[in-house]
């Protein structure tokens, strides 16, 4: 067993981050799901912050971030793993991540976001029983706005069909922070900014 310190969401929030600082070396392994900042703006500041964490470290970008840019922010952060469209096995599990906002959003040209088709695309490769770190959640599953429509991804949700992780962190949606659903046997976690612990 594992386990994990989920978080999403930050956006900017330095109390936020620095309370997972804080509680990070009670954990196994930090899981970030994306949108360490707001609007494309602020991300070194706010990396800076969660980069005093020492526990090994998944993120995927969201889509206030695009991966470049995650990436290079994260450059001398030795305890992270940045994943998209990628994976890494960090304390002999397996994580696949894939970021963005998916599908594409209505917030305009600063949204970095990644059409359902590219998204399947990206998933191909992931395989089964791994933890998907994914920055939006699947469709019908955690992804209810505040005016109860559903925002999630079908190419994320067909992944999760295929591979069945052992478990799914997102976040992206926030009126859904911190809800759990299932898809077949798979949990799926929409983790939020506070930061939700999980056993794997």
């Amino acid at each position: 067993m594992a386990r994990l310190l989920c978080f999403s969401d930050v956006h900017s929030n330095h109390r936020a981050a620095r309370a997972l600082v804080q509680r990070a070396p009670d954990a196994d392994i930090v899981v970030g799901a994306g949108d360490f900042c707001d609007m494309r703006r602020g991300l070194d500041r706010t990396i800076g912050v969660l980069s005093e964490i020492d526990t090994p470290t998944v993120l995927v970008p969201g889509n206030a971030e695009s991966t470049d840019e995650l990436r290079t922010a994260c450059a001398n952060w030795e305890a992270t793993h940045v994943l998209h469209g990628s994976g890494a096995t960090v304390s002999g599990i397996s994580f696949y991540g894939i970021g963005g906002g998916i599908p594409v959003t209505p917030f305009g040209a600063w949204s970095w976001d990644v059409t359902e088709a590219q998204a399947a695309e990206l998933l191909a490769d992931c395989p089964d029983d791994a933890v998907l770190v994914a920055h939006s959640p699947p469709n019908n599953c955690v992804d209810q706005d505040s005016s109860g429509r559903h925002l999630g991804s079908t190419s994320i949700r067909d992944a999760i069909q295929r591979t069945t992780p052992r478990l799914v962190v997102c976040g992206h949606i926030h009126s859904s922070w911190e809800q759990t659903g299932t898809i077949g046997t798979t949990t799926v976690l929409n983790a939020g900014p506070e930061g939700v612990v999980w056993e794997v």
